[in-house]
């Protein structure tokens, strides 16, 4: 079975000195969440803009669901959640909904009911008619994902998701990215906090541009002899005993 994504030989220099990316290849598999994991300025935002079409690649190969990352015909098939707020503050949650909804080719019936399932989906059924720029710093977030999910996407790539989110949302949230893969999704998530990537099937700890492990979680600590996802990254990273 193809690959989700494959990356080959994948560098990326950025204001024409800043080396983002430096040789990096990978393959993703159907129906996983892979965690791209590493500190900031590691390269993670730049590989997600790559897959997702949003970052000119001179050098290297990458291909989403078999086609070259960033053609039309995936506009419908990829999902991208910004770090950034992609909504408008000045409209209602719904409002936001119904707008993406349609620009995604939903209507009518269709259309509402897409908005419907997705706001039970992140939690927000009762923020339906209040403006966005009036909800709290995680409820915009959710928002964001609530976007994201509309469509019924076959790649969902969401750079730094949980940001700003409480323990409890972060936890309703994990759970709603596992019954997403169950379904045959496959979720890209990207985070600096190294407690996410035991969360996740697959890891890229990425540092300095380059992917210093990819593997399960279970695999990389046992490899490692660590205890924690933290812990091999430190020692992979050597600063770690």
């Amino acid at each position: 079975m193809a690959g989700v994504i494959s990356v080959r030989e994948l560098s990326v220099v950025l204001g024409g000195r800043f080396q983002a990316l430096r040789r990096v290849s990978f393959d993703v598999g159907k129906g996983k969440i892979i965690g791209f994991i590493g500190p900031s300025g590691a390269g993670k935002t730049t590989l997600i803009r790559t897959i997702v079409g949003r970052q000119h690649v001179k050098h290297g190969k990458v291909m989403v669901l078999g086609k070259k990352a960033g053609t039309a015909a995936l506009r419908s098939r990829v999902s991208y959640m910004t770090q950034e707020l992609s909504v408008y503050s000045d409209l209602t949650v719904h409002e936001n909904l119904l707008y993406f909804a349609r620009m995604r080719g939903l209507k009518g019936k269709a259309a509402l009911e897409a908005c419907r399932q997705v706001l039970t989906r992140v939690a927000l059924q009762d923020k339906s008619t209040v403006l966005v720029a009036n909800l709290s710093g995680g409820q915009k977030q959710r928002v964001s994902l609530a976007v994201t999910l509309l469509g019924d996407p076959e790649l969902l790539v969401l750079d730094e998701p949980t940001v700003g989110l409480d323990p409890v949302l972060r936890e309703q949230l994990w759970q709603l990215f596992h019954e997403l893969v169950e379904t045959g999704k496959t979720i890209v998530i990207s985070s600096h906090v190294m407690d996410e990537a035991e969360r996740c099937d697959d890891l890229l700890l990425l540092r300095g541009g380059e992917i210093v492990a990819h593997e399960a979680p279970h695999e990389l600590c046992k490899r490692t002899s660590s205890k924690t996802v933290e812990q091999a990254f430190l020692k992979l990273a050597g600063v770690g005993k």
